[in-house]
């Protein structure tokens, strides 16, 4: 019984090819098809959004790739058919997008996010530390309320 669950959870372990592309879409020149998956790999999903249009089940992911083997069968470039559906869709369509000042806070953004969050660490500790390392710093004294609290405690009445 333990092999079969051990059997089983590692069958669930092994990655699946998950493409979307159904068998109508796809071309009967391999080389097209090729080409057509190549493109689409490199498309974002824009319902899905962290999918590329070759992997996402949503219908416009579909018009997308139906688009994307009209344009080749009709003769268009590799970059003329990623061309043609950024100039209907934008920069946001391509997984990756192109570095350039529309996209620059994109790329930069995390950087710029890390080297904030260093410094705002370093900062802190280094007050921190020199608070610490004040020479002649004695605690503030007690006041009246804190002792009677502390003797309390002290004595193990701490109601």
């Amino acid at each position: 019984m333990l092999r079969i669950l051990i059997f089983s959870v590692l069958v669930m372990l092994v990655p699946v090819d998950g493409h979307a592309v159904n068998p109508d879409e796809i071309l009967s020149d391999p080389a097209l098809e090729a080409r057509a998956r190549d493109i689409s790999k490199g498309l974002r999903c824009l319902v899905c959004q962290n999918q590329s249009i070759d992997d996402s089940d949503a219908s416009l992911a579909k018009d997308l790739r139906v688009l994307v083997r009209e344009r080749l069968t009709a003769g268009d470039s590799n970059e003329d058919v990623v061309t043609y559906v950024v100039s209907r869709y934008g920069d946001f369509v391509l997984l990756k997008p192109p570095f350039k000042m529309a996209t620059l806070l994109l790329w930069v953004g995390p950087i710029l996010l890390i080297v904030i969050g260093l410094f705002a660490a370093f900062m802190f500790f280094r007050k921190n530390r020199a608070e610490a390392a004040l020479p002649g710093a004695t605690p503030k004294p007690l006041n009246k309320d804190e002792q009677k609290r502390l003797q309390k405690l002290l004595a193990g009445d701490d109601q």
